[in-house]
């Protein structure tokens, strides 16, 4: 395990312990928050989640809790694109990845469809469900010049998590993320290639990480007029070794954004998103990493900051099955990379996503 792995599991830890500790605790906590808000002075009001910056950009995973009674579904879409290789902060050629492997990776796409469904079954608490359907493809260039593409598509890992509101006064709410990944993905993903039929796909193109997966996390929300602003630390800590083999690196992610309400239907968002991500522990025996740098479990490591332009629209009027939907998409690109690689950069992100809250009772 390399320093940054090291470092991003001691965090992911520290991150995941304060969420069982709140989550411990909330029946204390939401006494304690109840008893403060009725001494809190009228003019300091909550966090108002019926505004079209009430919620994060789309981009953004459990950023938002809901009341007691309240359900959400939502769908979102997330496509991104990646071309040519980078080792470090540098581009390289398929020529020179081409000097080291038999094959290198030159451009892949990812597409994502996920669906999910909150509810809150008191005001402190919401819960959530997370189904995704992923399709990714990538293109290779061989020694000889031969081209060549591999494809799989399915569903991916289904979540579960826990949003336990912790603070929510003075236009402001904090509260903690506390998830399971479960390993319902693929791992066994196979293509043709120039080996032969039915080969066993190198790690980016399956669709799971094969293993139970903790998801800790902590968001901080604020408005102030027709500003709204939020940040979420969360992260990912693989739990064991699955079947074949190996572990994924753990994943640490930092953002923040702000957000301006302009008509109180529609709003516009910035939003930087930095990533860590550590290299593979193990391997899987099938892959033969000399072969192509997707291959080799410690090719996979690195981090990327982006940044991100998003506009949310709310129905805030109309009939009932009306009021209370979202349209949101956001966008970007980033602005560093730092790759263990050779590995494929990423060039462009794009999420949009539809949502829609009711109240059961």
């Amino acid at each position: 395990m390399n320093l940054l792995d090291r470092v991003l599991n001691k965090i992911l830890i520290s991150l995941f312990a304060l969420s069982v500790f709140s989550a411990i605790f909330i029946g204390d906590t939401t006494n304690l928050l109840a008893d403060s808000c009725c001494t809190i002075p009228s003019h300091h009001g909550k966090w108002d989640a019926a505004r079209p910056d009430g919620h994060a950009p789309i981009g953004v995973m459990g950023d938002h809790n809901h009341n007691a009674g309240e359900f959400m579904f939502s769908y979102r879409y997330k496509f991104m694109d990646m071309n040519g290789n980078r080792i470090g902060t540098n581009k390289v050629s398929n020529q020179k990845v081409l000097e080291d492997f038999m094959v290198t990776p030159t451009d892949m796409t990812m597409q994502m469809h996920m669906f999910s469904l909150m509810y809150a079954p008191t005001d402190y608490i919401t819960v959530m469900g997370m189904i995704p359907y992923v399709k990714k493809s990538m293109n290779h260039l061989t020694r000889m010049g031969t081209r060549f593409r591999t494809e799989t598509d399915g569903i991916g890992d289904i979540k579960l998590s826990g949003l336990i509101k912790v603070f929510d006064n003075y236009n402001q709410r904090v509260h903690l993320n506390a998830g399971i990944s479960f390993p319902t993905g693929s791992i066994d993903e196979k293509d043709r290639t120039p080996m032969g039929p039915n080969q066993q796909l190198p790690y980016p193109m399956q669709l799971g990480s094969g293993t139970f997966d903790l998801l800790p996390g902590i968001t901080y929300l604020g408005e102030h007029n027709n500003l709204s602003w939020g940040s979420q630390v969360s992260g990912v800590i693989r739990l064991g070794e699955n079947d074949r083999d190996y572990t994924l690196g753990d994943v640490l992610d930092v953002t923040a954004w702000g957000a301006w309400d302009w008509y109180n239907w529609v709003s516009t968002s910035a939003r930087l998103d930095w990533s860590f991500w550590g290299n593979i522990d193990g391997a899987d025996p099938a892959l033969n990493p000399a072969v192509v740098p997707t291959a080799d479990p410690n090719l996979r490591g690195g981090n990327r900051l982006d940044l991100l332009f998003g506009m949310n629209f709310l129905a805030s009027k109309g009939p009932r099955f009306i009021k209370g939907q979202r349209l949101a998409i956001e966008m970007g690109f980033p602005i560093y990379q730092d790759l263990d690689g050779p590995q494929l950069e990423t060039d462009f992100i794009l999420t949009a996503g539809w949502q829609y809250a009711f109240k059961a009772y």
